[in-house]
């Protein structure tokens, strides 16, 4: 089973090159960044984990950036978002900022994507928060024509873009769809992902052979379907269960902290490499 980490990066904590050198020094498989632009401070919408909202969401670096970071340091580290609010980004943008980083890292580029949790945050994006699932699927459809080997023009409900000549294209276009279990979650992963992640990891001996179902009858091959669990406190037990269920890699997650407590946890966390 491959380990990998996610953490909020951000201006107060390790930095992303040292962490990336120390993830790769030690045999760790992945970085994973989320993403949040801005943390509006009048907002409505309870933290899903409940309590006051952590500090480090406000203050999180920009993914992309910190990761092209990582990148630039490392020759083996797997690079990832976990997640990117994919409803919040202009899509042709975004799909040059993956290609390019997925180029630059010869292949090693995981989009994690999500459909948020703040409704305040996607509203200054000017998104309409009951129709963000679709918005997301639209723009990823869009991405997708313009990664298409040959120029691909896509008309969808939300977006077009003519058929165009965009380069470099990703590598590895290797997608992953955040989200809590369900027909619409799951909808989304066999229609145009390579699976799912699944925040937490609860739950998965129920919901894993729904997916699993959901996407053969979708007519994907069964071999191919990921579960990448994320976010995740280790225990031996909790690692072995999903190895039981043929999962083949965790996010575990780290500290939003300085380099001193984060590399302790590193060093915790080594036992399961």
């Amino acid at each position: 089973m491959r380990i990998s980490v996610t953490i909020f990066l951000t201006d107060e904590t390790i930095t992303p090159t040292r962490l990336a050198r120390e993830l790769e020094a030690r045999g760790f498989a992945g970085l994973y960044l989320p993403e949040h632009t801005h943390i509006p401070v009048e907002r409505a919408t309870p933290y899903p984990a409940g309590g006051e909202l952590p500090r480090e969401y406000g203050r999180t670096l920009d993914p992309f950036v910190a990761l092209g970071q990582a990148a630039a340091v490392t020759e083996r580290l797997g690079l990832g978002t976990g997640i990117t609010l994919v409803a919040q980004h202009d899509p042709i943008d975004l799909a040059k900022q993956i290609a390019t980083l997925d180029h630059l890292s010869g292949g090693r580029f995981t989009l994690g994507l999500g459909f948020g949790w703040n409704v305040e945050e996607a509203a200054d994006h000017g998104v309409e928060w009951r129709t963000r699932r679709e918005l997301a699927r639209d723009r990823m459809r869009l991405m997708q024509a313009l990664w298409a080997d040959e120029p691909t023009a896509y008309e969808g409900e939300f977006g077009s873009v003519r058929a165009s000549h965009a380069h470099p294209k990703p590598i590895q276009r290797r997608t992953l769809v955040g989200g809590a279990a369900g027909p619409k979650l799951f909808s989304h992963i066999c229609d145009y992902a390579d699976g799912w992640l699944p925040i937490g990891g609860r739950g998965l001996t129920e919901s894993v052979p729904v997916l699993r179902a959901a996407w053969t009858d979708a007519g994907r091959d069964p071999a191919a379907l990921q579960v990448v669990p994320y976010a995740v406190l280790p225990t031996p037990g909790k690692l072995a269960h999903y190895a039981e269920l043929g999962i083949e890699e965790v996010v575990l997650q780290l500290p939003p902290a300085g380099e001193g407590e984060v590399l302790k946890v590193l060093d915790e966390y080594a036992a399961y490499l």
